[in-house]
C-alpha cells in the first residue's frame, strides 16, 4: 500500500470522525451524490456514511459518500409541474417589448430580445 493511500484509509472512522477511505478505494455498498443521480436514487435524507480523501490542486480534497442500500429514488415531476415549468422556460424566452417568443433566453443584462436592443444592427 503506498504511502499517500495509508495516510487516508481509516475505516473505523477514528481520526476523521468518519469512515474514510483513499480514491478509488471505498467498498462497495458506498456511492457519491452524482453517482445515485446516475443510477436514477438520491440520499433521501441520510448523513454522510463514509467519505473519499485524495491529494489535489490546493490540498486534501474530498468526496462524501452514501449507503446505496438507504437512498431513495429520485422523486419526479407531476404534471401540473412540468407545465409550470414549461410556462416558466416560455417567459424566459418571450421579449417584453416586442412580444415575440425567441429561440433563444433572453439576456437579462438587455431585458428585452437582441433585434429590439439593437435595432440599427438588426436592420442591417
Amino acid at each position: 500500500m503506498a504511502r499517500i493511500r495509508a495516510a487516508y484509509f481509516d475505516p473505523d472512522g477514528t481520526r476523521y470522525g468518519i469512515p474514510t477511505y483513499w480514491w478509488r478505494g471505498a467498498p462497495p455498498g458506498y456511492a457519491t451524490r452524482r453517482q445515485l443521480t446516475a443510477a436514477g436514487l438520491r440520499p433521501g435524507g441520510q448523513s454522510v456514511a463514509a467519505q473519499v480523501l485524495w491529494r489535489g490542486v490546493g490540498g486534501t480534497r474530498a468526496a462524501y459518500l452514501y449507503r446505496v442500500d438507504l437512498a431513495a429514488p429520485k422523486r419526479t415531476a407531476t404534471p401540473a409541474q412540468r407545465v409550470a415549468i414549461g410556462k416558466a422556460l416560455t417567459a424566459r424566452r418571450t421579449c417584453r417589448t416586442c412580444r415575440q417568443v425567441r429561440p433563444y433566453f433572453i439576456p437579462r443584462s438587455l431585458g428585452e430580445c437582441i433585434d429590439c436592443a439593437y435595432p440599427q444592427e438588426a436592420a442591417a
